[in-house]
């Protein structure tokens, strides 16, 4: 009789580690679905948003309105490219027109990447 009791336990740990292994197929199965995130608007750094005042080379360019430093730069390079002023060949150089030239430091020609070195000089 003892070896009918220990058969009955056996199968009845047998029972429910069966259900435990359907358990986890089925929730391997219908996985619940995620929620996606909202994305936050992204935020603007204050410092980007200060009023820089142009010089009167530089607001021969953009016009003499206080600006913040991406409009600058956004404003010079629409001058840039409205007047074609970008070199042919290597178009990471800007060439130098009547206006540019004094914003350039009286240079024919620089790079689109020392742009931000004039701007700094000539917005305060």
């Amino acid at each position: 009789m003892a070896k009918k009791v220990q058969k009955a336990a056996k199968k009845a740990v047998k029972k429910t580690a069966a259900e435990k292994m359907a358990k986890k197929s089925a929730a391997k199965k219908a996985p619940a679905k995620k929620v996606a995130k909202k994305k936050s608007a992204r935020k603007v750094s204050p410092v980007m948003l200060i009023l820089l005042t142009p010089s009167t080379t530089l607001s021969a360019v953009i016009g003499s309105k206080p600006l913040p430093r991406p409009h600058i730069i956004k404003k010079v390079w629409e001058y840039i490219k409205k007047n074609k002023l970008q070199d042919k060949k290597n178009r990471r150089m800007i060439n130098a027109d009547e206006k540019l030239k004094p914003f350039f430091g009286g240079k024919n020609q620089v790079s689109m990447f020392d742009l931000a070195k004039f701007i700094n000089k000539h917005a305060k």
